[in-house]
């Protein structure tokens, strides 16, 4: 074994060797259990972050788990061909070539697009194979392929002609820079600077007025009421009246309606059905006018006053308010903070604007959906997550599936010169609906993206067609997804597979925490806190990044990423590989063997336990998806038990005479290594591997298909077990107090000991040897009695220890190193006690700060009991 351990070359290395080999590959066990997860598709722009490294670790901690567990284990990759994102980074090439796509045309735009795919689009896969995902890339799957495709037509001509998609006319997200509509995960809502209009609207045979308050002063002209709250008794006597609107000499009436809120402004809101969704909601029950007054790039259309038209939003909003001034309708200008919608890829100011859109009837496909998760055919982890996805799904909205874009799944609809639909699976099919000899127009329109990834978990599997996949691998096991796409993705395929094969189609959603900076903060461009995992990869190597990922992935907390705990667990690959090459170096390999070597030394029947212990926590762990737990068992197992404890107390036994003791010691310890290598390798992959073949002598298969430690009921031996683990506490509580009486690390120690037990006189006895080289001790002896004075005392499980001080260290000069350490804390302790205790310092400074205040107070007064006791001890 090389000296150093290089993440690099390791990483290099295996990757291709897995891939290679078929490793990856299911349907090699075709007797054992499946177990699939299909890939969120990431969108073929895209490039790792933080989220897909921590999304994609948790799935290959699974799946390299169940594949060891001996199942045929199917993760299915694939990309989203994205819409919108992927039709505007093309569009941005022929724009610096000056080219523009309508020019173009379609066939030709198209045609650019699938080169630049071919191109450039693998990048994110080629990144996913750094982090060492082991997902079946053979089968990668893109939503716009001919198999899928056909999937997304067959689903639509079924939907249609059950009544599940139609055409309406409805309010939607428009983006006036691309010109379609977009979904509400492309809006970003962003806090402006910005103004309430406060308008007076005249009543109609009155001199009355009715105050109403905008933000959008232009979209008055698209007014066609007032709304007032049915309760309030200032507007009772004018429901029903009309009102003047100004500028464009319309009536307009006075309604109740339970959106207007008295306690909001004056009480009344301007009602503006084609440019406001709670709006349009309102129009719909009060069977209101709908007036459209923008045209697809938000300029004044015909619909509203000839003088406006033409007018961008910016420029009308001028002249109308200017126009209302001098009407003497503008009561004031109220300065304010507002919300305002942006397309987060145009960066423009979203339109709500009502336009022919296709539908899914998704209200419809929820109550099964919703069903299916209330009686536990689909759980959410954690559970907390089911209480948003009932909220959404049960006020859900027709779902707009139409987008005004080139790129994308073609809506597969027809239009006659009368304006008859026919939708249908292929033109011809749509040209014997209509007829011969009726000419048909394509509809121009392509479908959202969500409308094929939500069928990502069937359609990768080859439907609509029969195939075997299908059968083997529908439902899947668990989908490891972020909370913000529960509604886009996560329940859309819900509402999919149980329509199309009557079955959910995943059994468990795992969401994932939100990733947030080492401060806490949510990671943006604008705070220039975004961090690169492939700089971490590239500096620490993928195993420290997933081990860190699977460490702080804690079930309803965000992650705090910081780049000192990946360089941690980087040190803690190192901290492996040394024990690793100290082991070889000590005729120490990997076992040929399953089951455990015969053991009769204390130590090695103790630390056999006690990977047992650590497998079936590690196990139980990840069945339960504590990521988080499993991590950290199998890392303190290693790191502590392994490395610190077992292999500093066998050193005796390899560096003394060749035996039977020592032949069963190696033994004992490949088998362990072996075994914490296997535990460890969900997590870190690429140096498990290495070392798996590394330590063994020969050729054996990849760890990647060895078997995962099976724990027996009598792995622990209850005697080794409560021996060993005295042993260790001993040492442990004698290095404590040799710490806390500052006595020098080189000096050696007598220790004095009240013990009238027989069993732990033995443990003594027979390893008092390791006692004395391990706590850095001249010599162990049982008394009847302690000293009283000039000692450091403790106690441990019921005995009493001692280790005197005298002729070690100076004991007046040690009292008063203590006294000078209690003021300190005790002036440190009251400095913090009056800063928590100040409630303007509580109510005003940053949660953060009073949390880090609570916890030094603690820390501190820890310090202080630990330093008034070791003061006590010296007497």
């Amino acid at each position: 074994m090389d000296k150093h351990y290089d993440p690099s070359d390791i990483e290099k290395k295996w990757f291709p060797h897995w891939e290679k080999s078929g490793a990856f590959k299911s349907g090699r066990r075709p007797d054992a259990q499946p177990y699939c997860i299909v890939i969120p598709p990431p969108n073929v722009t895209g490039s790792l972050h933080v989220g897909h490294a921590l999304n994609n670790t948790l799935q290959d901690v699974l799946c390299r788990f169940e594949r060891l567990r001996g199942k045929d284990v199917l993760w299915q990759p694939g990309v989203d061909h994205a819409g919108i994102a992927t039709q505007m980074v093309v569009e941005r090439q022929l724009a610096a070539e000056g080219l523009d796509r309508r020019d173009m045309g379609r066939e030709a735009f198209l045609e650019r697009v699938w080169k630049w795919k071919e191109e450039s689009g693998g990048t994110i896969e080629n990144q996913l194979k750094r982090l060492g995902s082991s997902a079946d890339w053979s089968r990668s799957r893109f939503t716009m392929d001919e198999g899928l495709s056909k999937a997304v037509v067959k689903v639509f001509v079924q939907y249609h002609r059950e009544g599940l998609i139609y055409r309406d006319k409805r309010l939607v997200n428009w983006d006036p820079k691309f010109r379609t509509a977009i979904s509400d995960l492309e809006v970003e809502q962003r806090e402006v600077d910005g103004n309430f209009w406060h308008l007076a609207y005249p009543v109609d045979g009155s001199d009355e007025r009715i105050i109403v308050a905008t933000t959008r002063p232009e979209t008055m002209l698209g007014d066609t009421a007032v709304a007032v709250h049915p309760e309030d008794d200032r507007y009772r006597h004018l429901v029903g009246k009309m009102v003047r609107l100004p500028l464009t000499d319309r009536l307009i009436p006075i309604i109740a309606d339970e959106h207007a809120d008295p306690e909001q402004g004056s009480g009344a809101v301007k009602i503006t059905p084609a440019h406001d969704f709670n709006d349009f909601e309102v129009g719909k029950r009060n069977d209101l006018e709908m007036i459209n007054i923008f045209d697809q790039h938000a300029a004044i259309n015909e619909n509203a006053p000839e003088k406006y038209r033409g007018m961008s939003r910016e420029e009308a909003r001028k002249a109308v308010v200017a126009d209302l001034d001098a009407l003497g309708v503008l009561v004031k200008i109220e300065p304010k903070c507002i919300m305002m919608p942006y397309g987060d890829r145009s960066g423009v100011v979203i339109e709500p604007w009502l336009t022919d859109q296709w539908y899914v009837d998704a209200k419809t496909l929820a109550g099964p959906a919703i069903e299916a998760v209330r009686s536990g055919k689909t759980k959410f982890v954690p559970g907390n997550w089911e209480k948003t996805y009932y909220q959404w799904m049960e006020n859900i909205q027709p779902w707009c599936i139409s987008r005004q874009l080139w790129w994308g799944h073609q809506i597969p609809a027809w239009y006659g010169p009368d304006g008859t639909v026919y939708v249908a699976e292929s033109e011809e099919e749509a040209q014997a609906q209509a007829g011969e000899g009726v000419a048909l127009t394509r509809d121009e329109d392509v479908l959202d993206t969500w409308f094929s990834s939500a069928l990502w978990p069937f359609s990768t599997l080859g439907w609509p067609e029969d195939t075997p996949d299908v059968k083997r691998f529908y439902p899947t096991a668990t989908l490891v997804t972020a909370f913000d796409i529960i509604f886009f993705w996560v329940a859309r395929m819900m509402m999919s597979g149980l329509h199309f094969m009557n079955e959910v189609p995943f059994k468990d959603v795992y969401i994932t925490s939100l990733v947030r900076d080492e401060k806490g903060d949510k990671m943006s461009k604008s705070k220039g806190n975004v961090i690169d995992p492939l700089d971490f990869i590239n500096k620490y190597g993928a195993d420290a990044l997933r081990f860190t990922m699977a460490s702080l992935e804690t079930q309803g907390r965000d992650i705090k990423l910081s780049e000192s705990r990946v360089e941690g667990y980087r040190n803690f690959g190192t901290k492996l590989w040394n024990a690793a090459r100290f082991c070889e170096m000590n005729g120490i390999g990997g076992s040929r063997d399953l089951a455990p070597p015969p053991a009769t030394l204390s130590v090695n029947r103790w630390i056999i336990g006690e990977i047992g212990k650590a497998a079936e926590l590690v196990t139980k762990s990840l069945e339960a998806f504590r990521f988080d737990a499993a991590a950290n068992a199998i890392y303190h197992f290693t790191w502590g038990t392994f490395c610190d404890w077992y292999l500093e107390l066998i050193k005796p036994t390899l560096m003394g005479e060749d035996g039977a003791e020592k032949d069963e010691t190696r033994a004992v310890a490949g088998w362990v290594l072996d075994q914490i290598l296997v535990l460890l390798h969900p997590f870190m992959p690429f140096i498990t591997e290495e070392l798996w073949h590394a330590l063994f002598e020969g050729d054996r298969a990849d760890l990647i298909e060895a078997r995962w430690p099976v724990v027996r009921a009598d792995a622990v031996d209850a005697e080794a077990d409560a021996e060993l683990t005295w042993i260790v506490d001993l040492i442990s509580a004698t290095r404590s107090a040799r710490s806390e009486a500052n006595i020098p690390a080189g000096a050696k120690v007598s220790v004095l000991v009240q013990e009238t037990r027989e069993e732990r006189l033995s443990w003594l006895a027979r390893n008092g040897d390791l006692i004395l080289r391990l706590g850095r001790l001249a010599s162990i002896t049982p008394t009847e009695h302690l000293p009283n004075k000039g000692a450091v005392q403790f106690v441990m499980d019921g005995a009493s220890f001692a280790i005197p001080l005298e002729g070690v260290i100076d004991l007046g000069e040690e009292r008063a190193r203590l006294d000078k350490a209690i003021a300190k804390t005790e002036k440190e302790i009251n400095a913090l006690s009056g800063r928590l205790s100040n409630e303007k310092f509580v109510a005003n400074a940053p949660d953060e700060v009073v949390a880090e205040a609570r916890n030094r107070l603690e820390q501190e007064s820890d310090q202080l009991e630990k330093l008034k006791a070791a003061k006590a001890r010296l007497g």
